[in-house]
């Protein structure tokens, strides 16, 4: 009989954010030893989030009643004021369903596979700005090779200009979003100093990109010819033959930057960080890459996002009380599958935090126990998009490039915004470079 109580767990509440945001992984590491599969965790927005690592109740999270489930309510209180109340993420029930089926086209089938050759023009030309013999981060070339994706693939812009602008104003909206996404007390306009005066110009001013490109794509005579996302958005239509307003397609549009550009851009970030410190793993990469073998390249992303989940968790808000791996979570609970405690369980994974991408050689991720995506009707639309970018990206670097780690110590996790990044923006040197 399920237990009507709320799971055990920690009780002071500003600590567990402190050690959440000093390293998530070994802090839910250290939840899980301590309490079991099924633990509770104070935070000053959410109440007792309820954390689920046991495999089941995953599934019956992730596959369960979207009715009961609520994503799109769980995700809006820190991701509303960025990506807006329309946002496929944001919504639930018919809603949601509406907007993912005019959203899914574009990053499935045809259009998916013609992307990837301008991904490697794009990532190639990133590589030839990058210094030899010198430290430097990854992540803020991955950043900006990520957004100059999204720019040219989603928007269709190719001219400098403009391109400067978006990065200019697209990372300025990243670093100002953190304390008004996780504290709602901040979401005050105390002067122009505040961090939400700050939010809301940094906001507008990336409005303003997004709807000036609505209006000039609407415009195009040639739309009709077009392969980027947004003219193929402004054609669609719904059932009743309607087309999304300015508003909605807003929404949409920042909800694929807030999404699809800083997530890839960290998984890129754990890819080398990983693959620089397994020396094995990057001589076989390299071997099977250039033999013209993908398989091992694809294990590689999917190891990566095993061990190094770029979020940590998926959220739902339970509607109603129910019932899940033994426990009776009530109404209003936000019930938390966790994607990282998931992912190193060691009777789905022998030595679970061993970096070994042949394990996915001959076996195909589980839909419920490999879930950096999320899963059932709201796992994410852009996955199958964001596998190609991360493996085209992957590809051209060590086609063109020789890095190594300057530090042979690995990079701990830190949490920043939604996504969990190398501690030291993934540090590399490249020795070598050819034009290939």
């Amino acid at each position: 009989m399920a237990r009507a109580a709320v799971p055990p767990g920690p009780h002071v509440a500003l600590v567990q954010v402190a050690r959440f945001s000093r390293n998530p992984l070994r802090f839910l590491e250290s939840m899980r030893r301590r309490y079991g599969d099924v633990f509770s965790v104070p935070y000053p927005m959410f109440g007792r989030p309820v954390y689920m690592a046991d495999p089941a109740g995953v599934q019956t999270m992730l596959a369960g009643d979207p009715a009961v489930f609520h994503a799109g309510e769980a995700n809006a209180g820190p991701l509303g004021p960025v990506m807006g109340a329309r946002s496929v993420f944001l919504v639930d029930g018919e809603d949601h369903m509406r907007k993912r089926k005019l959203l899914l086209p574009p990053f499935h089938g045809r259009r998916l596979r013609q992307y990837g050759q301008t991904i490697a023009e794009l990532a190639a030309r990133e590589v030839r700005g990058w210094p030899r013999g010198e430290r430097f981060a990854l992540r803020p070339r991955m950043q900006a090779l990520t957004l100059d994706v999204i720019v040219r693939i989603v928007f269709g812009v190719t001219d400098p200009e403009r391109l400067a602008l978006y990065r200019q104003r697209v990372p300025r909206l990243g670093e100002v979003a953190d304390p008004v996404m996780w504290i709602p007390v901040a979401r005050r306009d105390l002067g122009r100093f505040s961090p939400w005066a700050r939010f809301v110009r940094a906001r507008d001013a990336v409005d303003e990109l997004i709807y000036d490109e609505i209006e000039r794509t609407r415009r195009d005579p040639r739309l009709e010819e077009r392969d980027d996302i947004l003219a193929v958005l402004l054609q669609a239509r719904h059932d009743d033959g309607s087309a999304m307003s300015r508003e909605e397609l807003r929404d949409q549009l920042m909800t694929v930057i807030a999404a699809g550009h800083e997530t890839t851009a960290t998984g890129l970030c754990w890819l080398f960080e990983r693959v620089l410190r397994h020396a094995e793993v990057e001589e076989r990469l390299r071997a099977e890459l250039a033999a013209g073998d993908d398989a091992y390249l694809e294990a590689t992303a999917t190891e990566t996002l095993r061990v190094r989940p770029v979020v940590t968790d998926i959220a739902r808000r339970v509607k109603r009380d129910v019932e899940v791996a033994g426990w009776t979570l009530p109404a209003g609970t936000f019930a938390i599958p966790s994607i990282a405690l998931i992912h190193t369980r060691e009777d789905l994974y022998p030595e679970p935090h061993a970096f070994r991408p042949e394990r996915f050689l001959d076996t195909k991720p589980g839909t419920y126990t490999w879930i950096p995506f999320g899963g059932g009707a709201r796992r994410c639309i852009g996955a199958a998009f964001a596998m190609l970018e991360l493996k085209t990206i992957a590809r051209t670097i060590l086609d063109r490039t020789r890095l190594r780690a300057p530090d042979p110590r690995p990079e701990s996790p830190r949490a920043r915004n939604v996504t969990i990044v190398p501690s030291r923006g993934a540090e590399v040197v490249m020795e070598a470079s050819s034009p290939g």
